[in-house]
């Protein structure tokens, strides 16, 4: 019992760490951003959800009463949290018009005006990051960025995050027209790096590949799983690209929180059930519901952008999760088979996998249920 108790402490550790500290909900956007000698204009197409997010939650002040009121403060927000850098200068900007007139969708023009013609640029952002979800559960906001001068589009699919600041040098001696670049290392750089974030610091899917590893006792067992899982959510991404399949968040993200409570209950009530071709089913379902969750408004940020440039990015993406996933599926499989092994005897093996299976998904169920509400509450 005191080595089953002391495990105990390590899962609330290693499972109930992220949902103190790392996860986080989306709200993604695009960012066009057009260089001129004189100014630096902005057009930022965002989701009304970020808006009404940002009045609802943000320290905004007096709280706008009318959508057309909340629209416009939300500009001023952008013109806080987005920021302008020209050769190292912060640039002060404003709001030189809103358009609402897209369903689900506002966007904003911004103005910056530059002494001279800058030779670089770097765009930072923290919007919606001083808001919480959930308890310790942050909200950030991602953009899909085009970048160009002088009217003349440079590059498209760059990615702007909190983490990942944007930025890029103006060549105002060549001022031939080219075709749109995609630098395609780079684009795949980030891609990759943003599907690893997306996992790591997601608690969602932190917390349902926990669940299903849990149970896990072989090797094959855990390839089974985690390839059906795969497989699900790589047939709804895809579905999501095409834009045959979508679902509003509202339907996905309490789908995903149930998806956790559901798997590790299983995993209390019977955990030698919850094994074989029922886990893969569970495992195949839900996944279905977390590749709409990956793709979430990012597929909406990329429209307007060829079809080179979306495949890579969501090519990319779709690999920087699965890498993100065996970040964490393989230390969790291996650290609990060489635990079982060296904690406990041949003989009390099976008694010792029940107990830690038991006291990890009453971890697991307890953050979910706090996901769940949340998710509900949005």
């Amino acid at each position: 019992m005191k080595t089953i108790r002391r495990l105990l402490f390590l899962l609330i550790g290693a499972v109930g760490m992220p949902v103190i500290a790392l996860a986080h909900p989306v709200a993604q956007g695009a960012l066009s951003i057009d260089v001129n000698t004189n100014a630096v204009f902005l057009s930022v197409r965002v989701s009304s959800e970020e808006a009404l997010v940002a009045n609802t939650f943000a320290a905004t002040g007096a709280k706008a009463q009318s959508l057309s009121e909340i629209w416009q403060q939300h500009g001023d927000y952008l013109l806080q949290h987005l920021k302008i850098f020209a050769d190292d200068h912060r640039l002060a900007g404003t709001v030189a018009g809103v358009d609402s007139s897209q369903p689900n969708f506002i966007v904003y023009k911004f103005n910056f005006p530059v002494a001279s013609a800058p030779h670089q640029l770097r765009v930072e952002q923290n919007v919606l990051n001083e808001i919480e979800f959930a308890p310790g559960n942050p909200w950030e906001a991602t953009y899909v960025v085009t970048t160009g001068q002088k009217g003349q589009t440079l590059q498209q699919g760059l990615l702007l995050s909190r983490t990942q600041p944007l930025e890029f040098a103006c060549d105002w001696q060549n001022t031939a027209e080219a075709p749109p670049a995609v630098n395609k290392s780079h684009l795949i750089y980030q891609y990759i790096r943003y599907g690893i974030n997306h996992i790591l610091t997601g608690y969602d899917h932190l917390l349902f590949v926990c669940a299903l590893v849990l149970t896990a006792v072989t090797l094959l067992d855990l390839i089974k799983v985690i390839t059906a899982f795969t497989v699900a959510h790589t047939i709804t991404l895809v579905l999501s690209v095409l834009n045959i399949v979508r679902l509003p968040s509202h339907i996905v993200e309490p789908m995903i929180a149930g998806s956790i409570v559901f798997v590790a209950l299983t995993n209390i009530i019977s955990p030698r059930r919850a094994r074989g071709n029922l886990r893969i089913a569970t495992a195949f379902f839900f996944g279905l519901f977390h590749g709409l969750g990956f793709a979430g408004g990012l597929l909406d940020a990329m429209s307007g952008l060829s079809g080179l440039t979306v495949g890579l990015a969501i090519g990319a993406f779709s690999l920087g999760v699965e890498i993100g996933h065996q970040m964490v599926v393989l230390p969790v499989f291996f650290g609990l088979k060489f635990a079982r092994v060296k904690l406990a005897s041949e003989a009390g093996q099976e008694q010792f996998s029940l107990g830690v299976v038991r006291a990890g998904s009453f971890v697991i169920t307890i953050a979910g249920t706090v996901y769940l509400i949340a998710a509900l509450r949005g």
